[in-house]
């Protein structure tokens, strides 16, 4: 293999991040091999071991080493509690507020029949089990509020209806040190709505 060619690859493997196109992924890979070697070695090492190691959370589908999570096996949360969201980087979010002590599911994903994702694709089955385990008795839905966001909760919910749980979405509303005047409308409007 060429020195070109080995330079190309890495290009094409770094444009496979979000966001990056093909100056930022150039320009990583110019800069890694250019300035930072070792960095570039432990990137490559660091990217192997999570392959091969992480995986997911038999109970709430997170990321994780083990079979079961360090929050799923936690006994000081609040088992009664399971709020969804979409990916492992929304749960961490959550977890950064520090106001939720309950337990969680991470769909891994959101429904979205155009890009071909279904009920099947983001594991709702198991979610279904999950919620009717008799410990379970509010889910909380923290999908995104986005289309496809929206579509997931409401088929959450739907599914869950008949199971006698109760059924809580996030609030939206106007965000903490803004003024009405510079709110997009869509988001007084919610607010309007889901006032208190």
């Amino acid at each position: 293999m060429s020195n070109t060619n080995s330079l190309d690859v890495l290009i094409q493997a770094l444009r496979r991040l979000p966001g990056v196109g093909v100056k930022s992924a150039s320009r990583m890979a110019f800069h890694l091999l250019q300035h930072d070697r070792p960095g570039a070695m432990e990137l490559s090492r660091a990217l192997q071991s999570a392959a091969e190691s992480v995986r997911h959370c038999e109970r709430c589908h997170t990321f994780t080493q083990a079979d079961v999570c360090a929050t799923c096996l936690d006994p000081r949360r609040d088992a009664s509690k399971l709020c969804v969201v979409e990916t492992p980087a929304d749960q961490s979010a959550v977890e950064r507020t520090g106001a939720y002590k309950g337990l969680y599911f991470v769909l891994m994903g959101k429904l979205s029949p155009l890009d071909g994702i279904g009920p099947k694709d983001i594991g709702l089955k198991k979610l279904f089990d999950r919620a009717c385990d008799g410990i379970v008795q509010e889910v909380i839905l923290a999908t995104n509020f986005t289309a496809e966001g929206e579509a997931t909760a409401h088929v959450i919910s739907e599914g869950l209806k008949p199971r006698g749980l109760r059924l809580t979405r996030l609030a939206r509303g106007v965000p903490v040190g803004s003024e009405l005047e510079y709110v997009d409308l869509g988001t007084i409007a919610h607010a309007l709505v889901d006032r208190r």
